[in-house]
């Protein structure tokens, strides 16, 4: 693999890491284990002021990664961003994608440092996309370590109504609805092959040519609803989102953030701003009122159970 970008470049990797020093030690050797099939392929690591030794043990065990390491954590979509204008990505969107040219890498792929590659996965996820050219993006099946599926890797868009029935737990008491299970498509079955509205960032390969249709990740976010937004503004521009099963890749799921106050409260400052920005204009006044007051009920509801278990600012945590 490649760490320098490079007018043949097939595939760049941006990875995002925070605090997962080990976890991404066995990602980054998972990848450089990878089958290729003479793919070139550049991997650079943007990490966001870890108190671990991540940054030493890239530099120590990985020295052909190009790392960017940040001061303070910037955040998601922006470190993300980094990772992309280091190979050579721009913010403007092109009205024409054709325009991208091929200085640029075919695909970029966002994946976290808590995922572990199949030995082919990449060489598959690129042959996948190659054979459907409308995709604009693609991702496997994310398993958790216990063999069941990360149900976020192929998702619907969160409109009102979808959010609301998994926020009341609708998809959980009917799970084969297509209307109340719809918010992660659970009453699908996780081996077909299908179009999604979207797919998680743990695992996001996109084309160059949509990238530069629509621009990089939306730094509004901090941490969730980037790459939602990212795939509704792909599908928008007139691609396609797609979920193949036959590629699968394990994914310890929240491995930063599973006990931080901070992430569940950035989880619903991403549903606010994803409504906001793509529902709201054109939801009438009143519903708009129903809506951010549903988000706020659900919100404290849950994060006063969290603070009750000795989560949150009240017990020391971010």
């Amino acid at each position: 693999m490649n760490d320098t970008p490079a007018v043949s470049l097939d595939l760049a990797i941006i990875i995002v890491n925070y605090n997962t020093s080990a976890l991404l030690r066995d990602c980054l050797r998972s990848l450089y284990a990878s089958e290729m099939g003479g793919l070139s392929c550049g991997v650079c690591v943007v990490d966001n002021a870890s108190a671990d030794d991540s940054v030493a043990m890239v530099r120590a065990e990985f020295p052909q990664v190009h790392l960017i390491a940040n001061a303070e954590n910037v955040g998601y979509p922006r470190a993300n961003n980094q990772g992309l204008r280091y190979f050579g990505f721009s913010d403007r969107p092109l009205a024409l994608p054709a325009e991208a040219g091929p200085a640029l890498p075919r695909f970029a792929l966002l994946l976290n440092p808590d995922t572990v590659l199949s030995p082919r996965a990449l060489a598959d996820m690129i042959a996948f996309m190659e054979a459907h050219p409308q995709a604009g993006a693609a991702g496997p099946k994310l398993v958790r370590l216990d063999g069941s599926i990360d149900r976020a890797c192929r998702r619907s868009f969160p409109t009102p109504a979808s959010s609301f029935y998994h926020l009341a737990r609708l998809d959980r008491l009917f799970p084969r609805s297509p209307r109340f299970a719809r918010y992660d498509l659970r009453y699908l079955d996780p081996d077909l092959v299908t179009r999604v509205d979207a797919i998680v960032g743990a695992f996001m390969l996109v084309r160059r040519e949509a990238i530069a249709q629509v621009g990089l990740l939306d730094e509004s976010f901090f941490m969730y609803g980037e790459d939602l937004d990212w795939a509704k503004r792909i599908t928008d521009a007139g691609w396609e989102v797609w979920y193949n099963p036959a590629v699968t890749v394990t994914h310890i799921k929240e491995a930063a953030s599973r006990h931080s106050y901070r992430a569940r409260v950035e989880f619903y400052r991403a549903l606010t701003i994803f409504y906001d920005k793509h529902y709201r204009p054109t939801t009438s006044r009143w519903m708009d009122w129903l809506i951010r007051g549903g988000i706020f009920f659900f919100a404290q509801l849950d994060l006063l159970g969290r603070r009750l278990r000795g989560q949150g600012p009240l017990a020391g945590r971010s």
